[in-house]
């Protein structure tokens, strides 16, 4: 059961994703965090900053990882296959017919109108994203991530696998906060004692 759930998990979000990687993101989200509960908001952030900074499509790599977090190696290749397959039907099936009318009104009416949608549903995870970090670092550390990520991004053009890698740096070998410093020296004072 738990491979026929991730298979309609992702195979779902591949046919619905249209526009690719980026678009499909807030599928994944309420396949993985609402209907399966397989991770929450937090887990699948990492996932996603992680993922974007690795080369490749953004929709692969987080099905592989997922799948792999939720069945081992055959759930990596079950949520692999679900992500691809579509894509492969559908070009297969577009390209033979999507040649004839690619010049027709409605064609590019449905594209035009498919581009607000994914908008709105990039959005509502931002927002997602941006509450969970409020409760984890605070509004006010959030809003100078949010105001530096954009001066980086847009202003400077920093590349984003640079800006995150240098974040999980940071998360990493950065100071500890106040309660992880009492842990450490708890730790610390019980193997000594």
């Amino acid at each position: 059961m738990t491979y026929l759930n991730l298979f309609l998990a992702f195979f779902r979000s591949g046919m619905l994703g249209y526009g690719g990687g980026p678009s499909s993101i807030p599928l994944v989200h309420k396949e993985v965090v609402g209907k399966y509960k397989w991770m929450n908001d937090e887990e699948f952030g990492d996932v996603l900053a992680l993922g974007n900074t690795l080369p490749g499509p953004i929709a692969t790599k987080m099905a592989g990882y997922i799948g792999y977090r939720v069945a081992g190696m055959m759930g990596l290749l079950v949520a692999l296959l679900a992500t691809i397959l579509p894509t492969i039907i559908l070009m297969i099936l577009l390209l033979t017919s999507l040649r004839e009318f690619k010049d027709q009104p409605w064609v590019q009416g449905m594209t035009k109108g498919v581009i607000p949608v994914v908008a709105v549903m990039l959005a509502v995870l931002t927002w997602q994203f941006f509450d969970s970090s409020k409760k984890g670092l605070g509004l006010k550390l959030s809003l100078f991530h949010i105001f530096a990520g954009v001066i980086l991004l847009q202003f400077l053009g920093v590349h984003p696998g640079i800006i995150i890698g240098a974040l999980l740096a940071y998360a990493l070998f950065g100071p500890l906060k106040g309660t992880d410093k009492k842990k450490v020296t708890v730790q610390e004072g019980e193997k000594t004692g």
